[in-house]
């Protein structure tokens, strides 16, 4: 079928991209799909740091490609073998599929599946197939006119319609409106993940969150309903610090203060016991963990560019006790996760419509790629409507 999608031919276009428009949206081919495969019609997507860090290179992906792994849909087509989804049922995207069979499947750590790690990084669904197609003569892989497209982390949802794999999607009450469901795909799996599976925080802890973007905030409204006695915020941007004291922020410091260190280990007299990093750079993760007590936990999940190197005090591992753990997708459990933090978001405990920043259209994402750069959004969503 041919369907509408933003392409990224080329990484490290410069900013503004509003000008240097490194997404091109345009008309592709969908194949339909195979065995284990769904068709969805998607409903809403959202940006992430994750589609800016393919933009602007610093997570390199197989070119061309199209972007796009936070989103809530609608099935539409199913393949064979898919019983347990009928048509009509809303689903949000995992940007890891799990294969069920690896021995992280195996052992109940889904987001470290080896298979799903694999076809993602080639650009592929589940299995090693693509079913993206270029048209119009426009270059595809190998610079072949009509050439196959690859799929951003198995979704590939900045576009009117996606073929998935099963595994990547997981179904939800579909009375949940498709822009507040698409941030369940990414910001809140990977966010609330972080505190409630990687830190497994305890109630009346000390927390500290080191970024604010939909990921971060994420975190801070999973350490309030985790019962933290202490909750404090760390960004450069002090609009974000205010709607973090809104969100359940104790204590909030901007990040630019060359004495930041010092004032938040005053503040929690001596550091915190839990510190995420949700930035995605070396400085905020060392100021995460210089921010982390004697004997904490410091989680980071912010995704630097894989060159990027961090210089470790190793000694305060052993003689402070510290432990330092990296989380993906939040360390989730999709199936069980999804459903739970939804619950958790209908009953009051995590208020992610407060995230929602923007609705937008697929034709204006350059220029939302401006503001997620600068900071200036949290969550920006894209209604295909």
């Amino acid at each position: 079928m041919r369907i509408r999608a933003a392409v990224l031919r080329q990484m490290g276009l410069p900013m503004p991209y509003g000008q240097s428009r490194p997404l091109s949206v345009e008309e592709v081919d969908l194949a339909g799909p195979g065995a284990g495969e769904l068709l969805v019609r998607i409903r809403a997507a959202g940006l992430c740091h994750s589609d800016l860090s393919a933009i602007n290179g610093d997570r390199p992906w197989p070119m061309p490609i199209v972007l796009g792994h936070e989103a809530a849909a609608e099935v539409v087509g199913l393949g064979p073998g898919v019983t347990d989804l009928a048509l009509g049922d809303h689903v949000v995207l995992v940007f890891r599929p799990s294969c069920g069979s690896c021995m992280s499947c195996a052992t109940g750590r889904p987001a470290l599946c080896g298979p799903g790690g694999e076809s993602n990084g080639t650009g592929s669904l589940l299995g090693g197939y693509k079913r993206l197609r270029a048209v119009g003569g426009a270059a595809g892989i190998a610079g072949e006119p009509g050439g196959v497209l690859n799929h951003h982390l198995g979704c590939a949802a900045f576009a009117e319609y996606a073929t998935v794999s099963r595994r990547s999607a997981v179904r939800i009450d579909p009375d949940l409106p498709w822009d507040e469901a698409a941030l369940f795909g990414c910001a809140v799996l990977t966010g609330a993940g972080a505190v409630f599976n990687t830190a497994r925080m305890e109630a009346g802890s000390s927390a500290a969150v080191v970024g604010l973007g939909g990921v971060g905030f994420s975190s801070l409204l999973a350490a309030a309903a985790a019962g933290a006695r202490t909750v404090v915020a760390v960004d450069l941007l002090d609009a974000k610090l205010a709607l973090a004291r809104e969100l359940g922020a104790t204590h909030t410091f901007n990040a630019s203060d060359p004495d930041v260190i010092e004032k938040v280990r005053e503040a929690t007299g001596g550091g915190v016991e839990y510190a995420f990093e949700m930035a995605g750079s070396v400085r905020a993760l060392d100021l995460a963990y210089r921010i982390t007590a004697r004997g904490g936990t410091t989680v980071t999940a912010g995704l630097p560019n894989p060159a990027a190197k961090w210089e470790l005090q190793a000694v305060s591992l052993i003689a402070e006790e510290r432990t330092l753990k990296g989380s993906y997708v939040g360390s989730c459990v999709p199936a069980r996760d999804v459903p739970r933090y939804v619950a958790m978001y209908r009953a009051g405990r995590l208020p992610v419509d407060r995230l929602l920043s923007e609705r937008i259209r697929l034709d204006d994402i350059n220029e939302a790629l401006d503001r997620l750069a600068r900071g200036d959004s949290i969550r920006q969503v894209i209604m295909m409507d």
